[in-house]
């Protein structure tokens, strides 16, 4: 198993490879938003599912949102996160080149994981997605997605903390104050109801 600390992560981050690190819900598969395409790439995933930028900090992701949904992003993001809830939300314009859907919305998350964050703070802000196979169920140790990524190097020291396993809340902003569930998650976004 190729076990890295955050310095070597970043190193790794900035050749082009992606990394996989624990967050609060399920591991993830991450790379620095320019090298996107390794994710599906490793992932076999189709080219079509976005993939989810997380920050350390909120306010890491500010510039990645669209002017027109700032206020709703923050009120929920200072809310809810860290924490696993996703917010889908319309993109900035001046960060276009960033984005992996095609509808000019981005997927944002501030894990609630020591170990994510430790990296997320050194590396800034990284596209993601859960480190498995598309179309498979991944494991949730590092042991066993090792065994589906066995090139790849992941974050250490294991074992990891305790993750809860289930996918986050995915919510989708649609317009001032009306934001709309997208998947349940743990987290109960109440703005919803």
């Amino acid at each position: 198993m190729n076990l890295v600390d955050c310095k070597t992560a970043l190193k790794t981050l900035k050749s082009g490879l992606p990394i996989i690190f624990p967050t609060d819900t399920l591991p993830a598969i991450g790379c620095l938003p320019k090298f996107s395409r390794v994710i599906y790439d490793f992932k076999k995933r189709d080219r079509d599912k976005p993939l989810i930028l997380m920050g350390s900090e909120h306010k890491h992701l500010i510039d990645y949102v669209h002017e027109s949904a700032k206020v709703d992003y923050e009120n929920i993001a200072s809310k809810y996160w860290p924490g696993a809830l996703t917010i889908v939300i319309p993109a900035s314009e001046k960060q276009t080149v960033n984005l992996t859907s095609n509808d000019h919305t981005i997927g944002l998350r501030i894990p609630n994981s020591y170990m994510a964050q430790s990296l997320l703070r050194v590396s800034g802000p990284l596209l993601t997605s859960s480190a498995n196979i598309s179309g498979f169920k991944g494991s949730i140790t590092a042991e066993g997605i090792d065994l589906d990524f066995p090139s790849l190097k992941i974050l250490g020291p294991i074992p990891w903390g305790k993750s809860s396993g289930k996918a986050s809340t995915i919510i989708f902003w649609k317009k001032s104050g009306d934001w709309r569930l997208i998947r349940k998650g743990e987290v109960l976004v109440t703005e919803l109801y």
